[in-house]
């Protein structure tokens, strides 16, 4: 399995288009997950580098877009407006696919569902795969009731991010290996961030302190990439995502962070290299 290694945009807002394509490169990364600020300039600019990529230097440069809408006290018919509107727009700017946070927690199922309906109608008709984003605040907030969406949507597709379930749950989900392995199929991207019972990020993966947490997300990755071999998937895609402050834990009163939120990305990107090298090479 080839498996493309994503850098987020997240962290670096407000870096102009190019200098943040540049550190894509120096850095190692295969492509780009961005939610794109409303910058006409900007995204011109992203796109033109983007091309200039492919052409030059790396034509499997991937190029994902979220699909993220600011939180607004709003009817349902409202906000599925306007995320039908971002999805549009976003498929004709051509990404390889868009990752969406989708709905809301406290929607109703059958609002959520006619909301995914119309998510799934626009990939459908622009030939823009949407991913939904397993997400606290989306439909996709906990495990055991995204099921019975997946019964509805039998071909939905996830993006996985566990560390959310690891924090709605307040556990490291030992006790639902049954809901994952049926979730598990869904997955065609994933998230690359540790998470542990008590919040989405912990402050540094690579102190021994998180080790075990580290090793359950690898094996549940390690699972997500053999479910994806096993239909004969051939590529995958992975963006570290451990995110800035506040997101990334602060210290008190001076609010610095606790690690470099690049530095981190960069160390998993090369941890998860040598530790999936073997779902790589078979």
């Amino acid at each position: 399995m080839n498996i493309k290694y994503i850098c987020p945009y997240w962290g670096y807002e407000g870096t102009a288009a190019g200098k943040f394509l540049e550190e894509v490169l120096l850095s190692g990364y295969d492509g780009i997950e961005i939610n794109l600020p409303d910058d006409a300039i900007f995204t011109t600019e992203l796109l033109n580098g983007i091309k200039r990529i492919k052409s030059q230097t790396n034509p499997d440069f991937v190029f994902i877009a979220q699909q993220v809408l600011p939180s607004a006290s709003e009817s349902v018919a409202a906000y599925t407006e306007k995320m039908c509107n971002k999805l549009e727009y976003l498929s004709s700017l051509r990404p390889d696919f868009i990752n969406a946070h989708t709905g809301k927690d406290y929607f109703g199922f059958d609002e959520n569902c006619n909301i995914i309906h119309r998510a799934e109608a626009i990939a459908t008709k622009t030939g823009i795969p949407v991913l939904h984003e397993i997400h606290r605040g989306r439909f996709t907030f906990h495990a055991k009731t995204l099921l019975p969406y997946l019964m509805v949507f039998p071909d939905l597709k996830l993006t996985g991010d566990f560390s959310h379930w690891c924090t709605v749950s307040e556990s490291m989900l030992q006790d639902q290996p049954a809901i994952l392995e049926a979730i598990f199929p869904h997955v065609k991207h994933l998230h690359a961030r540790i998470g542990f019972e008590q919040g989405p990020q912990v402050n540094d993966p690579f102190a021994p302190e998180w080790e075990s947490h580290c090793e359950k997300f690898i094996v549940w990755w390690k699972q997500v990439l053999e479910i994806q071999k096993a239909v004969g998937n051939p590529k995958m895609t992975i963006t570290p995502e451990f995110g800035p402050k506040p997101y990334m834990p602060m210290m008190p009163y001076t609010c610095e962070p606790l690690c470099d939120q690049h530095v981190t990305n960069h160390r998993m990107k090369q941890l998860l290299k040598t530790r999936l090298a073997y779902d790589e090479k078979h």
